[in-house]
């Protein structure tokens, strides 16, 4: 059977990229009989500055993306109802601060060493956006690396070192340069994009043409 490589930038702060694995989930058992995939997660921050505290989200983002409150709150909404059709919670998406992730990140490098990646992402979607618990506190953290099943003493060297920081910098540059802006992204086999947290129906007929193609 045919292996199809995704590779997915992503922060855990951006509720799209959980949208959007969710959707790819699906798209993939669609096609478990024709195919077989291999999922990779690749850093992006939405928050790179480590000084920063966090903010309440809707004032933060109207203030981005010069908005009202109002429409942010209204935005959000939507995609608390389009996540929980797919079956993810984003009980607490608007009562959640501005995240810095980058030891988030670190975490889940070390997890792709493990075979573990997916669940550790998943587990670290669901403590943000349903608990809207803070992503960059160690005691966070290590509970959502229990939750995935890794070791949390290990996990607890890592946060208390640099292990992994360099990967993620790299990550951040690597497809900085290659323009991507704006999370998901998709990369599939190396050499096609996909952007953005595609419908069901769409990915399973770009992931099959593209099959074909390659």
């Amino acid at each position: 059977m045919q292996n199809v490589k995704i590779d997915i930038v992503s922060d855990i702060a951006c509720p799209w990229c959980a949208i959007g694995y969710a959707r790819l989930e699906r798209a993939m058992e669609q096609l478990a009989n024709e195919l077989e995939f291999t999922v990779q997660w690749h850093a992006f921050q939405l928050n790179p500055d480590p000084s920063g505290k966090g903010e309440p989200i809707l004032p933060a983002l109207a203030k981005k993306y010069g908005r009202s409150e109002d429409e942010m709150r209204a935005n959000q909404s939507r995609m608390q109802t389009i996540a929980t059709q797919l079956g993810l919670n984003f009980e607490h998406i608007q009562q959640r601060l501005t995240a810095y992730t980058f030891d988030a990140h670190r975490l889940v490098k070390w997890a792709g060493e493990l075979g573990r990646q997916t669940p550790l992402k998943k587990a670290l979607f669901n403590a943000y956006f349903g608990e809207a618990k803070d992503v960059a506190q160690p005691e966070v953290l290590l509970s959502c690396v229990a939750e995935a099943g890794l070791d949390e003493a290990i996990a607890k060297q890592i946060l208390a070192s640099d292990q992994y920081a360099a990967a993620v910098r790299e990550d951040e540059a690597k497809y900085r340069q290659a323009g991507i802006t704006s999370v998901p992204a998709f990369i599939i086999n190396e050499r096609h994009l996909i952007s953005g947290a595609q419908e069901v129906d769409i990915l399973v007929t770009v992931l099959r043409e593209i099959s074909e193609q390659d």
